[in-house]
């Protein structure tokens, strides 16, 4: 059906019923991929600790040869596919426990290669002072081509890639859910926006819609790009907090901007800092922790 393991990859990630692992084990089994569609199902089904329902799904997806036209109008669609199987797959991103098998990509895949990469998150309310400290911190780091990776909401997210944008830098937007789907809404135009001069990928196939699991999952996508991530502003429970703990379990960095003890949106960037994150005042806190690299 297929002609290389790259296609073949491709085509298991459209199937329904499986996910991450199941993926994993079937590249274990056959890192070629090639038996795997002409195995039986009773024998395939031995292979895969999925219940029948999901089996059902992926077997009837496995072998529809509608994926194969699928995918070939993605490129009618400026939508580029990136596997880990390709020369352009993101260098740090490759090294962490669980990378994505294949990713979706809008706008200049080249960016995927930067070695500079820096995550910056934290609320989708941020105060003032937060806002402030982030025009203090990242311009100089943009300036000096650090490559910003966000995930495109509301708050701090909007304002690292328009900082990017203002000062001609470059920024990668990860986003949960594919790429049909702009959310949160209010972001429409700068969705747009990166998806024309600067990146944004995800590693849902486009056409699925943004469900509450795929941000976590995100998450680890955005500490896995850099060498170190930098949360502005966090509550003591946040998606910030959890890409805080992914780059930890990542063996990255974490840098956190501190704040006043009476505003609940400093709460979790001080817990971390209490717990050995680097506090972060300026971009040289950031710069001296790997001029080892790029020196």
């Amino acid at each position: 059906m297929y002609d290389t393991v790259r296609e073949r990859l491709i085509h298991l990630h459209h199937c329904r019923g499986i996910g991450w692992k199941s993926i994993a084990r079937l590249l274990y089994v056959d890192p070629s991929l090639a038996s795997i569609f002409q195995l039986p199902s009773h024998q395939l089904q031995q292979l895969l600790p999925i219940s029948q329902k999901h089996f059902t799904a992926f077997f009837h997806d496995l072998h529809c040869h509608k994926l194969k036209r699928m995918i070939k109008t993605y490129e009618e669609q400026n939508i580029h596919i990136v596997t880990i199987k390709d020369d352009s797959y993101p260098e740090w991103l490759k090294h962490i426990y669980d990378p994505p098998w294949v990713l979706y990509a809008k706008g200049n895949v080249a960016l995927l290669k930067r070695k500079k990469m820096i995550s910056v998150v934290g609320t989708r309310t941020p105060t003032r002072q937060g806002i402030t400290a982030m025009h203090i911190v990242l311009p100089p780091l943009i300036q000096n081509g650090w490559v910003v990776v966000s995930g495109l909401a509301k708050g701090i997210d909007a304002e690292a890639h328009r900082l990017c944008l203002k000062y001609c830098g470059e920024t990668i937007g990860v986003i949960a859910g594919g790429l049909h789907y702009m959310y949160p809404p209010e972001n429409e135009s700068l969705f747009r926006q990166l998806a024309t001069t600067q990146l944004i990928i995800s590693e849902c196939p486009p056409f699925v819609r943004p469900q509450t699991w795929h941000f976590p999952m995100r998450n680890r996508i955005i500490s896995g790009l850099s060498l170190g991530t930098l949360v502005v502003q966090a509550k003591e429970r946040s998606g910030s907090l959890i890409t805080a703990h992914f780059a930890l379990q990542q063996g990255r960095e974490v840098f956190a901007i501190p704040g006043d003890i009476t505003t609940k949106e400093a709460l979790g960037t001080n817990r971390l800092i209490q717990q050995g994150a680097k506090l972060i005042l300026s971009s040289e806190d950031i710069s001296e922790e790997f001029r080892h690299l790029f020196t």
